[in-house]
C-alpha cells in the first residue's frame, strides 16, 4: 500500500512555523530554535528547486511536435 500524501508540504507547515515564531519575537537572531527552523526551511526549498530542475534536465530540449511524428 503506497504512503498516503501529506494535506501540507514540509515547506508550507516549516514557512508556517517561521512566520508564527517571527511574529512575536523580540530577537529572531539569537534564537536558536528560529535558527534551525530557517535551515529546515531552506533545506526543503533546495531540495523541490533541484528535483524541478533534474525534471526539466531529464524531459530533454526536443520540442514536442518533431518529437512524436504524426504516423499516417
Amino acid at each position: 500500500m503506497p504512503k498516503k500524501q501529506a494535506v501540507e508540504s514540509d515547506e508550507v507547515r516549516l514557512k508556517k512555523k517561521v512566520a508564527a515564531k517571527l511574529a512575536n519575537h523580540n530577537n529572531p537572531e539569537g534564537d536558536a530554535a528560529m535558527r534551525s527552523l530557517r535551515k529546515r526551511l531552506k533545506r526543503e526549498q533546495r531540495k523541490r528547486r533541484a528535483l524541478a530542475l533534474r525534471k526539466q534536465h531529464a524531459s530533454g530540449s526536443k520540442p514536442a511536435e518533431t518529437a512524436a511524428p504524426a504516423a499516417g
